[in-house]
């Protein structure tokens, strides 16, 4: 939003965004359409994009005086028509959008940003998706990936279903990175057993920036759903170079970067494997995944989202687990070092132990999860005096290495099925979807 002196003086003179206007200053004068603020500019800064097609910031000044020339034009974006004949030999696979900036297309008369999800659309912006497979798509939502809820991952889940059952080889769903993780883990438990890859993508920059990564890793995605990957998995940059993706455990992912377009790592394990976009040549490095034709789709959706995630930190207040209990079905403590939270064992004048916080909320029937903050190694808490503590409240997760996000989602799903106390434990230490590793191991990527 611009600010309030310049969004007064817009309304009062009925112009809107997209709109041709003249600014005059004290000292020069500019035409062009009236642009957007961007999240993160002034908002006391005008936005035009001129005849030549560049953008500029005009300062709003006192006296400055804005001039309503021409009525901007809807700018809508009709479906590409493109007609392809599908080739029998080639393998199918569907890409449903549910939002992000991955496929999109640029109106350069205003700089707007517009997502493509008809084939035709995908195939125009990625013309290389038509060497690997026959393309359908349908969008799905248009949504910042912070908004999606687990309603959302339940009719993702269902929809995913139904191109499985529809003999596609592959589904490709486009989403937005910062919630990417959650929705893989989300769907590695509603949707069990696939007989076909089912792969997460998305972009870290947006297709109207040349540094943007929507093609190679969507091609790269697109490259891993006709492999012998069958499970829910995120394909994404896996260095700052366009040269290859990785395909990662959709349980075993997080973004652990703001920007970078190698944000994405597998935590305790390697990922499934390597994507060469040159050659789209997929170089395997596990071979503990689910192979294709070897499942058949069982879809379960049931989730609660009432369950909240809370990380421990120095003089966290003990009335802060009582407070998340009273809205909440259940709770994940994402811990420090080993799975530790403050317990105070040597009596100490200054802290706060909220151990007795935890075992009230547990024993009037509330589960409550331990994750490592760390992200990366797995919970002990048999080493210290601290985790023996937490352990004997009857906290869950001992000797798991899930990392938060996934233990969020885990809970979510297993208080989707029950509320029973003892069969909600052995829900959450049985191992699922990859998300408890036998062993961790040190991983080196290179």
């Amino acid at each position: 939003m611009y600010s309030q002196e310049i969004q007064s003086i817009l309304e009062k003179k009925n112009i809107r965004i997209g709109d041709k206007i003249r600014v005059i200053g004290k000292k020069a004068e500019y035409e062009g359409f009236l642009m957007p603020k961007t999240e993160l500019g002034d908002p006391s800064c005008i936005v035009i994009k001129l005849g030549n097609g560049y953008n500029i910031g005009l300062k709003f000044e006192k006296g400055m005086n804005i001039k309503f020339l021409e009525r901007g034009k809807p700018i809508k974006f009709k479906p590409a028509e493109i007609k392809f004949a599908k080739d029998a030999k080639k393998p199918d696979v569907s890409i449903l959008g549910c939002g992000g900036t991955i496929a999109s297309r640029v109106e350069y008369t205003t700089g707007a940003v517009f997502p493509s999800f008809s084939p035709g659309d995908l195939l125009l912006s990625f013309p290389e998706l038509n060497e690997i497979a026959n393309i359908s798509g349908r969008k799905l939502y248009d949504l910042f990936s912070e908004d999606i809820t687990t309603a959302h991952w339940q009719i993702i889940a269902k929809e995913v279903a139904k191109e499985v059952k529809a003999k596609n080889d592959g589904v490709v769903l486009m989403h937005g990175t910062d919630t990417l993780h959650y929705t893989a883990a989300a769907l590695s438990f509603m949707l069990q057993s696939s007989p076909i890859p089912i792969i997460l993508v998305g972009a870290q920059r947006s297709s109207d920036r040349g540094s943007s990564d929507n093609l190679v890793n969507l091609v790269s995605a697109t490259t891993a759903a006709v492999s012998d990957i069958a499970e829910v998995s995120v394909c994404m940059h896996g260095s700052m170079n366009d040269d290859y993706c990785f395909v990662h455990q959709g349980t075993k992912v997080r973004k652990l970067h703001t920007s970078r377009r190698d944000a994405f790592q597998s935590v305790n394990v390697l990922p499934y494997a390597k994507v060469w976009y040159e050659g789209r040549r997929i170089e395997y490095l596990r071979e503990d995944y689910r192979k294709r034709g070897e499942g058949k789709l069982k879809i379960d959706e049931k989730m609660n989202p009432n369950v909240g995630l809370l990380y421990t930190y120095p003089g966290i207040k003990p009335e802060l687990v009582e407070v998340m209990a009273k809205v909440h079905d259940g709770i994940v403590i994402a811990g420090t070092g080993l799975g530790h939270i403050p317990s105070n064992p040597q009596n100490d004048a200054f802290a706060k132990s909220i151990i007795p916080s935890v075992k009230a909320v547990i024993d009037s029937g509330i589960p409550v999860v331990i994750a490592p903050q760390t992200i990366f190694g797995r919970i002990n808490m048999n080493v210290y005096s601290a985790g023996r503590l937490l352990n004997a409240t009857g906290i869950i997760g001992n000797n798991c290495d899930w990392t938060p996000e996934t233990a969020l989602v885990k809970l979510m799903w297993v208080l989707g099925h029950t509320k029973d106390m003892k069969k909600v434990k052995e829900m959450m230490l049985t191992n699922v979807a990859g998300e408890i590793s036998n062993r961790t191991d040190i991983i080196e990527l290179i």
